[in-house]
């Protein structure tokens, strides 16, 4: 029997009517990613060899971990990457879970960025792998619209 490893890569390009740094900005500053990740912010040293954490409302109250890992490469307005793991009050066995995501930036024309991310390099298995079709479209539009607006789009229920 085959193992499970081949597990699909997520990848997206978006375009954003705003300068890189800008877009930069609004990824790894506070009141982007309270906007556009359910009022989680992004917490730690955006340095190769750094450690970061999503940080936000949750069960585990106001200061729930939802991801955390190491990054792989930081240069602001060019390529953001970190290894991820789920949050320890989300899955028992989180150390074990990973997973890679890649912002990378270019200047598609002034005042244009042309965005693609990337969630790849998956540990066999990972449970949230299944949920990346449908919440990495999700944020990605979110971020575009509220750099753009400066509204992020509602959560959308489910159910």
């Amino acid at each position: 029997m085959e193992k499970e490893t081949d597990m699909q890569d997520f990848a997206m390009t978006i375009y954003i009517k705003a300068d890189p740094l800008v877009v930069w900005n609004a990824i790894t500053g506070d009141e982007g990613n309270r906007a556009v990740m359910w009022g989680s912010v992004l917490r730690g040293d955006l340095v190769p060899g750094g450690h970061f954490e999503y940080v936000g409302p949750g069960v585990g109250g106001d200061e729930t971990v939802h991801v955390y890992g190491d990054v792989v490469q930081a240069d602001p307005g060019d390529i953001l990457r970190l290894i991820e793991h789920p949050g320890p009050l989300s899955r028992e066995n989180h150390a074990e879970l990973t997973s890679r995501m890649t912002w990378r930036l270019e200047q598609a024309a002034i005042g244009l960025t042309k965005l693609t991310f990337t969630n790849d390099e998956w540990s066999p298995g990972h449970p949230s792998h299944a949920d990346t079709v449908e919440s990495w479209p999700m944020v990605l539009s979110s971020l575009k619209s509220w750099i753009e607006t400066g509204e992020a789009i509602p959560p959308i229920d489910p159910s």
